[in-house]
């Protein structure tokens, strides 16, 4: 009988394979402006507190982390912080974006980093967020776990607060830790200066951003925190702050090489605009990123270790890796264990590059005049289904008689004012407007048409079979690049993302609940896009009786 097991077995396959570690520096960061040492960040002492007080063993990349990240402003030492100016900043950096894959110890670096500020540096609030409050508030239970085990830190404490949604750590001396839910009302009120927004990929608008990190205008030396893997196209605030980061570094991977950072920011002039703000200096903004290179095969061991910096040091193996690259969907796997960006729009339901080939860039047009709508036009209003957000499209024709539609207004729905500047936007440019359409029924725009109607607007309501004949048409109108439009961060996300439903008869109409991210954009869109084309019976003439021959 032959042997079964091969004697003939070399040297290198027997031999074990190198345990393989991740690394302890990002692949992509923001350059030290000098030596980092115990006089020149405060990470040092921050290590020294989690493992001598909090008795919390941190990975390499934590420690390197901390120290690079907490370097302190150009000129301050340690010896020298106290007796700077009051407006001078401690740290180097106001923004520190931390971009590493899922399951690597994100929370308790979140943890030693919020005690280490309010016991070590005496801040007056950390304010600990994440787009589902429970993923903040586990992250406030492990740090009050770490209090309560730990008697030196115990002794110093208050009584928490333990009331789901209002949980607060309070310390004798009157120093907080609280968790937010990420929304457009979260810290408003508040003064914080340590900000820490747990999985930032799931910010698609800016209105949690804006609510949230502008608690430390008046804190001069806060830090917000932005700690998430690698987002996708609806990723808005994330993508922005990577790319002005990746900019300022030269753009290492190429990510600003077809558009602009600044084409993510609300293109209009509402009134949440003023709340996008984000330092461009590479003094203030940091970027840490431990992800694998662009183009990396999913079994590429090295990229691993870039976007794995645990791996070897705790939990995360090589086969619990392994296993996941041969069971999860490609870019599954890339986004959330390689921490890589897909280079294309997400799938969508339209055929795919009909969206983009459909959009006009200036840059693809050196030297030309940007196209105007000519004459008077056709809008459509839109409101996302949490009422928050209402948006305005026009449609109309370019000189050579093309059709051209733009998203020509998105804004906020404040709680005080409402809708009310829909109604003033659109009365403003009455002498414009031939019609102006909504839907009719089952949407929360259509509470908003009579309302139009009294201000004297030309309402032309949409419902019924024109609600589904004009949503394919415009499906149509999009798969043969039948109309032009120009790139709209807030408009292109909702058309990459827009989930179709197809009634008994075939017909298509936009699901405004089942999609990820608000379809308002593109709604405001389809029903400009049907007004524009939609067919007005002639009133028939009236007739003459011939009278005699």
């Amino acid at each position: 009988m032959a042997n079964l097991v091969s004697s003939e077995v070399s040297p290198e396959v027997r031999r074990p394979k190198k345990k393989l570690y991740g690394s302890k520096e990002p692949r992509i960061f923001t350059k030290p402006l000098r030596r980092l040492t115990e006089k020149t960040s405060l990470g040092f002492m921050a290590i020294d507190f989690a493992e001598n007080v909090c008795d919390v063993d941190l990975y390499p990349w934590q420690k390197w982390l901390l120290i690079h990240a907490l370097e302190l402003s150009r000129g301050l030492t340690v010896d020298t912080m106290h007796d700077r100016a009051a407006d001078e900043p401690l740290f180097r950096f106001r923004t520190v974006v931390v971009l590493v894959a899922r399951q690597q110890g994100k929370s308790t670096l979140s943890q030693v980093l919020a005690l280490f500020f309010l016991y070590v540096l005496g801040i007056r609030l950390v304010l600990g967020t994440a787009q589902d409050l429970d993923t903040a508030e586990e992250v406030w239970d492990g740090a009050l776990e770490i209090i309560e085990e730990t008697p030196e830190l115990d002794e110093l404490a208050d009584k928490p607060v333990r009331t789901n949604g209002k949980k607060a750590i309070v310390l004798k001396s009157g120093e907080r830790y609280k968790v937010k839910a990420a929304n457009r009302r979260a810290g408003r009120g508040l003064s914080g200066d340590l900000i820490m927004l747990d999985e930032l990929r799931e910010h698609q608008s800016w209105d949690a951003w804006g609510a949230i990190t502008k608690t430390t205008i008046a804190r001069p030396n806060a830090q917000v925190w932005a700690l998430s893997n690698a987002g996708d196209a609806t990723s808005v605030v994330l993508r922005y702050l990577r790319k002005m980061a990746h900019k300022a570094l030269g753009d290492p991977d190429g990510i600003n090489a077809d558009d602009d950072p600044e084409s993510l920011l609300p293109a209009d002039d509402g009134p949440d605009v003023e709340d996008v703000e984000v330092d461009e200096s590479d003094e203030s903004l940091g970027i840490f990123e431990w992800s694998a290179p662009p183009g990396c095969d999913i079994m590429d061991r090295e990229g691993w270790a870039w976007s794995n910096p645990s791996l070897g040091h705790g939990m995360v193996t090589e086969r619990s890796l392994l296993s996941a690259a041969k069971t999860d969907p490609e870019w599954v796997f890339r986004t959330e264990v390689l921490c890589q960006w897909s280079d294309g729009s997400l799938e969508g339901p339209f055929p795919p590059g009909s969206w983009e080939s459909g959009q006009w860039v200036e840059d693809h047009h050196p030297g030309e005049d940007i196209p105007q709508i000519v004459g008077n036009v056709k809008a459509c209003v839109d409101i996302s289904v949490d009422r928050s957000r209402a948006h305005i499209a026009f449609a109309g024709h370019d000189a050579d008689g093309f059709p051209q539609i733009e998203l020509v207004a998105s804004r906020s729905v404040s709680e005080s004012a409402g809708t009310d500047w829909v109604v003033e936007w659109l009365t403003e440019r009455k002498d414009i407007i031939d019609s102006v359409c909504g839907q009719a029924r089952g949407a929360p725009v259509s509470d908003l048409l009579p309302d139009l109607k009294e201000a004297g607007l030309p309402v032309v309501e949409w419902g019924g079979p024109e609600l589904t004949s004009g949503t394919g048409k415009f499906f149509d109108a999009v798969r043969d690049n039948e109309f032009r439009h120009f790139p709209q961060p807030v408009l292109d996300i909702a058309a990459a993302t827009a989930v179709p439903k197809v009634t008994d008869g075939g017909a298509i109409l936009w699901d405004r609940r089942k999609s990820p991210v608000d379809i308002g954009p593109l709604m405001a869109f389809t029903g400009a896009w049907w007004l524009l084309h939609r067919p007005v019976e002639k009133k028939a003439e009236p007739r003459i009786r011939q009278l005699g021959g």
